[in-house]
């Protein structure tokens, strides 16, 4: 298993990941031919030196993805955060470790990258999610808040 850059031609494999769960289902639009604005996000991600959207392939099949963000701030005497979002396994994958590695391997880009932090947000609704981020190490010390403006 290598993971490595997405390219144009997995967006369609990502955006069917991204919508197979109960959540994504409700705010992807995964339909054959793909909408347009995926490619358009695609390109933004892969123009942007700050954002890596990455793969895990076996044998030539996509089974995982990620997208990695990189925030450049003053605080922390200029240091870097590392944002991990979009984190997905093949459903005929999961179970098998690829989110583990795919975490693994998120962390060890990050320190290559001189982040001091690596962070995420899952969603309240998804307990097993935040179950496997704390096995991995993650501690839930701030309180998250969003608001959706459209």
């Amino acid at each position: 298993m290598i993971i490595r850059q997405a390219k144009i031609e997995d967006v369609p494999l990502i955006v069917e990941m991204l919508a197979n769960d109960e959540l994504g289902k409700l705010r992807e639009d995964f339909q054959n031919p793909l909408p347009e604005k995926y490619y358009d996000a695609f390109d933004n991600i892969e123009g942007d030196p700050n954002q890596e959207l990455v793969v895990m392939e076996d044998t030539g099949l996509v089974i995982g993805t990620l997208q990695l963000s990189f925030i450049q701030y003053l605080t922390y005497q200029g240091g870097i955060r590392a944002q991990i979002e979009a984190v997905r396994v093949h459903e005929d994958y999961r179970g098998e470790g690829i989110g583990k590695e795919l975490f693994l391997w998120a962390i060890e880009r990050s320190k290559e990258k001189g982040a001091h932090v690596v962070q995420l947000t899952t969603d309240k609704k998804r307990p097993d999610a935040l179950k496997f981020y704390k096995a991995l190490g993650f501690q839930d010390s701030h309180e998250g808040m969003k608001l959706h403006i459209q």
